[in-house]
């Protein structure tokens, strides 16, 4: 009988479960689910950048998505499935308790937005981040060097301190923390205890300063001088990682059951989304793999021996087997991608509030940016005369900054919707060379690119423009989920069926439906324009 397994992937907005033929990659069927509290717009306050998740949300549509998937198939497909994984957004953590659970499924804390999941995109602790860094530039000891020598207010150490500064009442409870894609294979298989709880290599080695060479986290002396409330949390938390093509256990009678699935079944190790769609992409080395969405990841691998002696400034860090086992994984990323567009389009439909028929207003703002796309589209290059810079929530890669703002300049009397439009389009592509440029300084060779996520899939105009500016061919990803099924192949490890990831790659992976390859003349031009871009950003 064949063998199958499920990849589930956890978004900013909603889950997808895919169950797939793991002799093929085929994908059987697929179910997504919108976080429900989150859809309500709950716990979040977006003029303060803060964005919470509530640990329920994640298990509600874990149940749902699954059996939805599984009730499309044959049951003799879910009395075959052997594995599953998971890959969630991150740096996404939340505190818990002395058992390893999240505050927020406490009673005490269950509507207190500091006890949720801190979610990739919360900005709030800025300060937090800044001093990470000033105490780490004063260490014998740089803890943030292999998180390319800035830390983020993204990741989880600047999160975690913030919330027990703000919210004192977390203090009661609060021992420890846990990034969620730690926390739902450890769900299902019942291994909730903080000792019992396997810590994905990717999420410690990229976002809270883990690395063998001081023997995993920061010491003591250093989480201390950061702040009195983060005294004794080290010895609740972890020393080893695990990679992904490890099993975390199998599912428990109870989540068996619900699940319409076996006991039989193994939980493999997760990581995060952009790591794992990489692998579902079939990166291999000198690739970049951009999972390209409401912001950015991009993704390369590099055997050691390349490796050696490097250290990457400004990137969010190179940690071995963070993607591929066997290799080092480097991560880099724009803050904002398609949320730059969708800001603009918020912009725009501003008025429609005040229509009274709600659908009207709906079908016209879906309609806004597919038609600026099209009337931009037509402008020549050597008419993008606007300049933007694409910080709209900050710059994440090259040389985190939290703290920058994006700007818009160029503008006159002419400067239509479709005409700043394009400025956007062109300043997420200018953002996207700047970072192909950091590792190309630092002697990480990229000879090819390959797009997945959202925007990959249904913009050619922003494809296209960011070949153009790139002056590389872009390759886009056939699989319709090609994050999920990069869990689904870690899971076909994970579970004995393929020895190796190399190995699951080459027998599930769906190749590629597109190429977008770069116009000379419009190179050329944007060679030019992209010297303003730095200019105006100083970068």
């Amino acid at each position: 009988m064949n063998k199958y397994v499920i990849g589930l992937d956890y978004g900013s907005d909603s889950a997808r479960a895919l169950v797939v033929d793991s002799e093929t990659g085929e994908q059987l069927a697929a179910s997504v689910k919108h976080y429900p509290r989150w859809v309500e717009g709950k716990y979040c306050d977006p003029s303060k950048n803060q964005y919470r998740q509530h640990p329920l949300d994640y298990l509600e549509v874990m149940e749902a998505s699954i059996k939805e998937a599984l009730a499309k198939c044959a049951p003799s497909v879910a009395e075959n499935v052997a594995g599953i994984a998971f890959d969630t957004t991150g740096s996404t953590p939340a505190l818990t308790d002395g058992h390893g659970t999240p505050l927020a499924m406490l009673p005490e804390y269950a509507e207190n937005p500091n006890a949720m999941f801190i979610l990739w995109k919360d900005h709030t602790a800025v300060k937090e981040a800044d001093e990470i860094n000033e105490l780490a530039r004063k260490c014998k000891v740089d803890y943030t060097k292999y998180e390319g020598g800035i830390y983020s207010s993204e990741w989880v150490w600047a999160k975690v301190l913030h919330m027990l500064r703000i919210d004192s009442s977390l203090k009661d409870k609060a021992v420890s923390w846990v990034e969620y894609c730690d926390w739902l294979p450890a769900v299902l298989t019942g291994n909730t205890e903080l000792d019992k709880i396997k810590r994905s290599r990717c999420a410690a080695g990229h976002k809270a300063l883990w690395h063998p060479d001081w023997d995993g986290l920061p010491p003591e002396e250093f989480l201390s001088e950061l702040g009195p409330e983060l005294v004794g949390m080290r010895e609740h938390l972890f020393t080893d990682t695990h990679t992904s093509d490890e099993s975390f256990g199998n599912l428990t009678p109870e989540w068996a059951e619900k699940l319409g699935l076996s006991t039989d079944v193994v939980v493999g190790v997760s990581a995060f989304d952009c790591h794992m769609g990489a692998v579902g992409a079939e990166i291999k080395p000198n690739t970049l793999v951009r999972v390209i969405g409401t912001s950015t990841c991009d993704i390369i691998v590099s055997p050691y021996q390349e490796m050696e002696g490097k250290l990457i400034p400004g990137i969010c860090g190179q940690v071995d087997g963070s993607v591929i086992p066997g290799m080092v994984g480097l991560e880099a990323g724009q803050s904002a991608f398609g949320d730059v567009y969708a800001w603009f389009k918020n912009v725009l439909a501003w008025p429609l509030q005040f229509l009274d028929d709600e659908e009207k207003a709906k079908a016209i703002e879906d309609k806004i940016i597919p038609a600026l796309a099209e009337e931009a589209m037509k402008i020549p290059v050597e008419e993008s005369t606007i300049v933007a810079t694409d910080w709209l929530n900050g710059r994440r890669t090259p040389d985190a900054d939290q703290n920058v703002k994006a700007t818009i300049t160029g503008l006159n009397l002419g400067s239509s919707a479709p005409r700043i439009f394009r400025a956007l389009v062109e300043a997420t592509a200018f953002g996207s060379k700047a970072i192909v440029d950091r590792f190309a300084e630092n002697g990480i060779e990229i000879k090819s690119v390959v797009g997945i996520g959202g925007v990959a899939k249904k913009s050619p105009f922003v494809m296209q423009t960011m070949a153009d500016v790139l002056n590389m061919p872009i390759k886009v990803a056939r699989a319709e989920q090609t994050v999920a099924l990069g869990a689904a192949m870690f899971a076909a490890v994970a579970s004995g069926v393929y020895a190796d990831i190399e190995e699951a790659q080459k027998a599930m992976g769906q190749g590629y439906e597109k190429t977008y390859d770069p116009i000379e003349e419009h190179a050329k031009q944007y060679a030019e324009i992209y010297k303003k871009y730095q200019k105006l950003g100083i970068i």
